[in-house]
C-alpha cells in the first residue's frame, strides 16, 4: 500500500474501542494483582479472628468448609450466572439479592457494591455472609454447603491450625 493512500484519521481500530479494550485489560490487571487464594489454616485464623467460630451456631470448620466449596479459598473469584448474576468473593454471594452489581433496582441486602466482596481483607465479606447467615436458611442458604458440608465431620477443615 502506498503511502499516500493512507487517508489521516482512519484508523484500523476506533480510539474509544482501543480505549475500552485497554481499561478492561488494566482492570484484569488490577484485579488479579489484588487476588488472594487463602490456605486452609490462614482462613480459619482470619474467620476467628472476625468472630465466626460460634456465630449462629456454626463452627469454624463450617465456614472454612463453604469458603472451599464456593470459591476455592479464593477472595476474588467471580462467578458469571446465566440469569447475568455474579456470585462474588470467598463466600460467593450472589448479586440478584445480596450486593449490587449493574442492576441499581437489585435488593442490595448487604449495602455494599459486589467488588467490595472481592477485598483480600474479607471484611466486607465476613459482614455479608453474616447477614445471609441470619436468614431462616443460616448456612444453608448456601447449596455448595448442604451439599458438601452440612451434617459432616468437618474437623480436619481447622485440624493442625494453630489458633
Amino acid at each position: 500500500m502506498d503511502a499516500r493512500s493512507w487517508a489521516p484519521g482512519r484508523w484500523l481500530c476506533p480510539p474509544g474501542v482501543t480505549l475500552l479494550a485497554f481499561a478492561s485489560l488494566l482492570s484484569c490487571l488490577l484485579t488479579s494483582g489484588q487476588a488472594k487464594v487463602y490456605s486452609r489454616c490462614e482462613l480459619a485464623r482470619a474467620l476467628q479472628e472476625f468472630g465466626l467460630d460460634g456465630y449462629r451456631g456454626y463452627n469454624l470448620a463450617d465456614w472454612v468448609c463453604l469458603a472451599y466449596y464456593t470459591s476455592g479459598f479464593n477472595a476474588a473469584a467471580v462467578d458469571h450466572e446465566a440469569d447475568g448474576s455474579t456470585n462474588n468473593g470467598i463466600f460467593q454471594v450472589n448479586s440478584r439479592k445480596w450486593c449490587r452489581n449493574f442492576d441499581p433496582e437489585a435488593p442490595n441486602l448487604c449495602q455494599m457494591y459486589c467488588s467490595d466482596l472481592l477485598n483480600p481483607d474479607l471484611k466486607n465479606a465476613v459482614i455479608c455472609a453474616m447477614k445471609i447467615t441470619q436468614e431462616p436458611r443460616g448456612l444453608g442458604s448456601w447449596e455448595a454447603w448442604r451439599h458438601h458440608c452440612q451434617g459432616k465431620d468437618l474437623r480436619d477443615w481447622v485440624d493442625g491450625c494453630d489458633f
